[in-house]
């Protein structure tokens, strides 16, 4: 396997299974309303919309856009620096967005409006989403 960057494991429960191993299908998933169709992200009991509890998990796109992005210039675990930090939009609903790292590129390079798909990255049971430009990685 190639040399990973080091990333906290987040400790999986029922709440959150579903988002962090979803990668292992290749799937972004996110909780979404049953009632109403709302997407939650981070993952909420509840519907902030509708209020309902049918809630599940449902695979998106992948496809989305930087809403806003920084790059971090300093090694706080000794790791690879810079990289870039974004919130990435998706097109299943407007407010709709998450934190990741944009990678496959310069990390200067990566701005507001870049479309930007999916990939993961495995740490044991856990795959975290990360996003590539979407010129770069097809």
């Amino acid at each position: 396997m190639a040399d990973l960057p080091f990333r906290v494991l987040p400790r999986l429960d029922d709440e959150n299974r579903f988002f962090w191993t979803a990668g292992e299908r290749g799937e972004l998933r996110f909780l979404r309303c049953q009632a109403c169709g709302y997407y939650l992200h981070p993952p909420l009991p509840r519907c902030p919309e509708c209020g309902s509890r049918e809630v599940a998990p449902e695979a998106v796109s992948g496809l989305g856009e930087v809403y806003s992005v920084t790059v971090n210039h300093h090694s706080w675990d000794g790791g690879r620096e810079p990289y870039a930090i974004a919130i990435v939009g998706f097109p299943e609903q407007a407010d709709l967005r998450m934190t990741s790292n944009v990678i496959g590129c310069p990390p200067e390079q990566v701005c507001i409006g870049m479309a930007v798909q999916v990939t993961f990255e495995a740490h044991d049971d856990v795959w975290f989403p990360l996003f590539t430009p979407v010129a770069a990685s097809g």
